[in-house]
C-alpha cells in the first residue's frame, strides 16, 4: 500500500511542479510518520523516502532509537520549551518555532552543546484560534530578533493551514505566505535568506507547491488514516 501511495503522490508532486513552471527537485516531500509503526517507515524507506517529520519529541526519539540508519527527521509538532534540550543535534529542522521565547530555548540548549539549530518560523497566516503560530504581522519583529541568535539558523517560514474540503480555499493562505518570505527577504536583514516554505498536507499540497511550496508534510496519502489509540 505505502509504495503505490507514494507513486500516486510522485505523480502529483511532478504535476504541479509541471504547472507551477518549477524543477521536481524545488520540493521536498516529508513524509509524517506520526503514530506509525517502525516497519511502515522501513516500507517508505524501501521505497527511497529518506525524509520523516514527527509531532512528537518522545515518539521522534523512540523511533531514532530503532532505526540506525541515517534519515533526515523533521519536528514539525508544537515544541515545548521543557523538550528542546532532549533534540539538539537531532532533527535536521524545527518546522514549528512559534515564539521568540521558544527561540531563546532552542539558543540556550544549542549553545551548551555547540549545535547550529536549523529552523522555520511558524505563522498563523489564517489567523485561527485553534492554531500555534506567530501573527503575520508580527513576524518580522520577531525574525529580526532571533536573527541575532548565534546559533540558530533561520531556513524560511511554515503553516498549517486551515483543514477544508476544497484545497482551493487555502490557495490565498499559501499565497500570503509565500508574499511574506518574499518581502521579509527584502528587507536585507542581517543573517537572514530565507528559501524555504513548510506548507501543505494530504488535503492540498499540490496547491502549496502550485504557490511556492519547498517542503510538504504527507502524512494519510502516504500511511493511510492515523490510529491515535
Amino acid at each position: 500500500m505505502i509504495k503505490e501511495n507514494l507513486i500516486h503522490v510522485e505523480e502529483k508532486i511532478r504535476e504541479a511542479c509541471e504547472r507551477a513552471g518549477r524543477k521536481r527537485e524545488e520540493v521536498t516531500l516529508i513524509a509524517v510518520s506520526k503514530t506509525k509503526p517502525v516497519s511502515m517507515i522501513r516500507e517508505a524507506m524501501e521505497s527511497r523516502i529518506s525524509t520523516f517529520g514527527e509531532n512528537k519529541v518522545q515518539e521522534m526519539l523512540e523511533k531514532q532509537e530503532m532505526i540506525t540508519e541515517p534519515l533526515d527527521w523533521h519536528l514539525i509538532g508544537h515544541l515545548q520549551r521543557n523538550k528542546v534540550r532532549q533534540i539538539t543535534g537531532r532533527v535536521k529542522r524545527i518546522h514549528s518555532v512559534d515564539s521568540l521565547r521558544l527561540a531563546e530555548q532552542i539558543q540556550n540548549e544549542y549553545k551548551k552543546k555547540n549545535e547550529m539549530a536549523h529552523i522555520l518560523m511558524e505563522v498563523n497566516i489564517a489567523g485561527e484560534e485553534t492554531k500555534f503560530g506567530l501573527a503575520p504581522e508580527e513576524t518580522e519583529a520577531v525574525i529580526r530578533k532571533v536573527a541575532e541568535f548565534p546559533n540558530i539558523t533561520i531556513h524560511g517560514l511554515m503553516t498549517i493551514a486551515p483543514y477544508v474540503a476544497d484545497p482551493e480555499e487555502n490557495r490565498m493562505h499559501f499565497r500570503n505566505l509565500h508574499k511574506l518570505l518574499v518581502d521579509i527577504n527584502r528587507k536585507n536583514i542581517d543573517n537572514i535568506n530565507m528559501n524555504e516554505l513548510s506548507m501543505g498536507m494530504t488535503g492540498d499540497y499540490e496547491v502549496a507547491i502550485e504557490e511556492g511550496a519547498t517542503y510538504i508534510r504527507v502524512g494519510t496519502g502516504i500511511f493511510g488514516d492515523r490510529s491515535y489509540t
